[in-house]
């Protein structure tokens, strides 16, 4: 068995077994290894964010939220190539914590030679930037998934601050920058904020009333609104 495999199988086990526990030495014998091996797969497991948790004690082990866990994905070169190309193209979003822990786990279930194959692929894109600009909090993502109004400070181009409360309805990126789209109560209409002039960010609780928006609303100069779903 390959430690992909292993890896594969050892999160399968757990999930049969959750919410019981299985012991290190149990894990061990089952797939004819050492006690110190398991160890490590389950360290790099937990460092993918598998979430994997470890009781001491005669009668302790490791547990997982079974909730928590999906079937295990066989990728091609390619397809983890295409996948780490596209999470490094989110490194100033607001979703880059995300693309990172993301990037964590294809390395984990990948074998050790795919993974140096998909790492080597991706060592040759590189990605042209204008500057060192800060990156997006990413509040203003999680605001948008919990469906919560946000208060924003937000710096405009002429450096002029100002405080409000804003419906996030969208993110839009253009290069390097990602805008959020929201109904800004300030202004009473839809605005785009661009993410690294947001310099803080913080969910009120309330949830926004249910708002459409049309590309017309933004008043987009120039260019085409592409979403991310290929179909």
């Amino acid at each position: 068995m390959t430690r992909t495999d292993r890896l594969y199988a050892l999160v399968e086990e757990l999930r049969a077994a959750a919410p019981g526990r299985r012991s290190a030495r149990w894990l061990a014998d089952r797939f004819e290894v050492s006690v110190r091996t398991i160890e490590r797969d389950i360290g790099a497991l937990q460092a993918a964010g598998v979430p994997i948790w470890a009781d001491a004690g005669r009668t302790g082990g490791y547990t997982i939220d079974a909730r928590h866990t999906l079937p295990p994905l066989g990728l091609t070169v390619d397809e983890a190539f295409a996948i780490t190309v596209g999470l490094g193209g989110l490194a100033t979003s607001p979703f880059r914590d995300a693309a990172l822990s993301a990037s964590r786990k294809i390395t984990a279930v990948l074998g050790a030679e795919e993974a140096r194959r998909a790492a080597a692929l991706a060592g040759r894109v590189h990605l042209l930037e204008d500057d060192e600009r800060g990156g997006a909090p990413d509040r203003i993502a999680r605001a948008l998934r919990e469906d919560s109004v946000l208060r924003i400070r937000y710096r405009d181009a002429e450096g002029r601050e100002s405080s409000r409360d804003v419906e996030p309805l969208g993110f839009i990126g253009k290069g390097q920058d990602w805008y959020l789209v929201a109904w800004c109560r300030l202004r009473g209409g839809v605005r785009a904020f661009r993410g690294d002039r947001v310099t803080d960010a913080a969910p009120t609780g309330e949830r926004p009333p249910a708002r459409a928006v049309r590309a017309e609303d933004l008043e987009i100069p120039y260019g085409t609104l592409r979403p991310l779903s290929f179909e």
